[in-house]
């Protein structure tokens, strides 16, 4: 796409005087986008190869706390540096910031190995396996968010509290509420089409004020990549036109959730979808019955990873099409998993269970390497659940604290098996200390219902 830069295109543009920052990024344990603005000349004459960065980016909460308690770095090993390696294939414009450039690194130690805990590696590391089995997992995410009339600025300064939405009732699908809305969502699809990002399009959501914004399913590094761009692109923009975006899962307890559903197929490495078998029921392959069978096994493990946080949990309510159980069903949005595509070319799975604060790496490399495990156990699937899944009494819940999921990943043979011992240890140790800087808090809803009735 005319978003992407080779480098030699960057030093034209640099000769020409179009271009003039690079910002080189790492993607951090949030999903978010940490690095440097380098000159351009230096960064094609020095950091076109490498840069560093503080190891405690891959070691820090959402306030970037110093946390103790983790193997990789800690004060007592005096929080060294990683190597930043830029990927030269994400090179690319920044339509909405003047004169930028931006490229993703690969976070490596001083050796020139890769990091087994960063985010990127850790996807990358299950990409390899499928590749050694000939297969090239095809993927997308949808990215769900709240937009409000004020800016990030003035949201702080209010305590976050009394937020307008940009809209004022529900505008699922609704052309007229979007509208309104349109200046800075326009600006986003632009801006992620210009940088590079093969946009499908945006829609109203199910809440005032909920947008969603739906880009081309891609091979999954590549989706990954393009989900924390994106992320960050609406912040960015929103910020440029005096609006506030959250990507929290529930921000409101009045509000619907925002989700980022997971869309997943396998293909051959000659283009074939290896999902597909028209002869069988739903046109569902024998490997298909058997990645989805691990999805639904190990479901309970991977849910840290697509709900990492404490309000993640908040998101899993009854008839909120926020899935509650782990199930399967033909395209039926009250299931953890729904089947989309039956019988064509693009049959896939769309797991629900992610909210839209997922790391989209870890939450991507947990579906691969589930699904994973079913194609080599070659588990049995379990019958399609028909009808209402949040009426199904018998029907497999997800886990609905973060305090039962991170035990369950704690506890997870398979994924240790998949990412290794330490990167599990470094994940759970991340998800132990969201539980434990919540539990110290005192909350408004705790004072105001108790504070005089006690």
């Amino acid at each position: 796409m005319s978003g992407m830069l080779t480098l030699e295109q960057l030093k034209e543009e640099f000769a020409a005087g179009s271009l003039d920052t690079v910002l080189a990024c790492q993607v951090d344990m949030q999903g978010r986008l940490m690095g440097k603005r380098f000159h351009i000349d230096y960064f094609i004459n020095h950091a076109v190869n490498e840069t560093h960065s503080c190891n405690y980016l891959l070691a820090t909460d959402l306030e970037m706390e110093t946390v103790s308690g983790y193997k990789s770095t800690s004060w007592e090993a005096g929080y060294g540096d990683y190597v930043m390696k830029p990927d030269l294939t994400t090179l690319r414009r920044v339509p909405w910031l003047e004169g930028t450039a931006l490229v993703l690194c690969d976070v490596l130690d001083h050796h020139y190995n890769p990091v087994p805990h960063s985010p990127r590696a850790i996807l990358r590391k299950q990409i390899d396996r499928l590749d050694a089995m000939g297969i090239v997992p095809m993927m997308a995410t949808e990215l769900e968010f709240f937009m409000f009339d004020q800016s990030y600025a003035e949201a702080c300064a209010a305590g976050y509290k009394d937020m307008p939405p940009a809209s004022s009732y529900n505008e699922d699908y609704h052309i007229f509420q979007t509208t309104k809305e349109e200046g800075v969502i326009r600006a986003i699809r632009n801006g992620v089409y210009g940088a590079g990002i093969s946009v499908e399009c945006s829609k109203g959501e199910a809440s005032a004020g909920q947008e969603e914004l739906n880009i081309k399913y891609d091979k999954a590094l590549n989706t990954a990549d393009h989900h924390s761009i994106a992320k960050h692109a609406c912040k960015e923009i929103a910020w440029q036109n005096g609006k506030a975006i959250t990507f929290m899962a529930k921000w409101h307890k009045d509000a619907t959730g925002s989700s980022s559903h997971v869309h997943q197929s396998l293909w051959s490495k000659e283009g074939k979808p290896l999902f597909l078998d028209e002869t069988q029921p739903h046109g569902m392959s024998e490997l298909m019955r058997h990645y989805l069978a691990g999805l639904l096994a190990h479901a309970d493990e991977v849910t840290c990873l697509l709900a990492p946080y404490i309000n993640s949990y908040k998101r899993f309510q009854e008839g909120t099409f926020a899935p509650t159980k782990a199930v399967w069903s033909l395209d039926n949005r009250t299931a953890g998993f729904r089947l989309c595509g039956a019988g064509t070319k693009g049959i896939r799975i769309e797991c629900r269970i992610g909210g839209s604060d997922l790391n989209p790496y870890l939450a991507l490399a947990g579906q691969l390497a589930a699904g994973m495990a079913g194609i080599e156990n070659k588990l049995p699937l379990e019958e399609e659940f028909v009808g209402d899944a949040y009426a199904g009494e018998n029907a497999h819940r997800v886990p609905n604290t973060l305090r039962v999921a991170v035990e369950k990943l704690n506890e997870s043979s398979m994924l240790r098996a998949a990412f290794g011992d330490d990167v599990v240890d470094h994940y759970v140790r991340a998800a132990r200390w969201e539980q434990q800087a919540y539990d110290q808090q005192v909350t408004d809803w705790e004072v105001a219902r108790g504070f005089e009735r006690c």
